[in-house]
């Protein structure tokens, strides 16, 4: 069963889309032409999520971050299973292209993982 959209997740969709780096909450609310509650803002990432739209990263800094999906990036599909960095000076958070390979003892089974890189940006590295 499809799910409505309303103009509120279409604006945030589309907000992601033209972005193509992560935004946290308040970065959404910045940047957004229209005012949207802030509870309601978090429902519709969660529902990206969970939709397989957006993936969801934890920053090393705490906060959560909100990516566009290349692809569709379900909980058992891979396209989300890739390396973020996050700019310390200027609080970027950009997806790093590629898979990352691991490997874990038998028995073992990997459901998450969130694997962030921090330092300076290309912009930052030299101010």
């Amino acid at each position: 069963m499809s799910r409505r959209q309303t103009k509120s997740q279409t604006a945030i969709l589309q907000l992601l889309k033209k972005e193509q780096v992560a935004l946290s909450h308040d970065g959404i609310t910045a940047k957004l032409e229209q005012e949207i509650d802030r509870v309601t803002i978090y429902r519709i990432l969660n529902r990206f999520v969970e939709d397989g739209l957006a993936h969801r990263i934890v920053a090393d800094d705490g906060r959560q971050y909100f990516a566009i999906c290349p692809e569709e990036c379900s909980h058992d599909h891979k396209a989300h299973d890739h390396l973020h960095f996050r700019c310390v000076s200027c609080d970027r958070v950009e997806c790093v292209p590629g898979e990352v390979e691991y490997s874990l003892p038998a028995g073992y089974k990997v459901d998450n993982h969130n694997i962030i890189l921090s330092g300076n940006c290309n912009d930052c590295s030299g101010k």
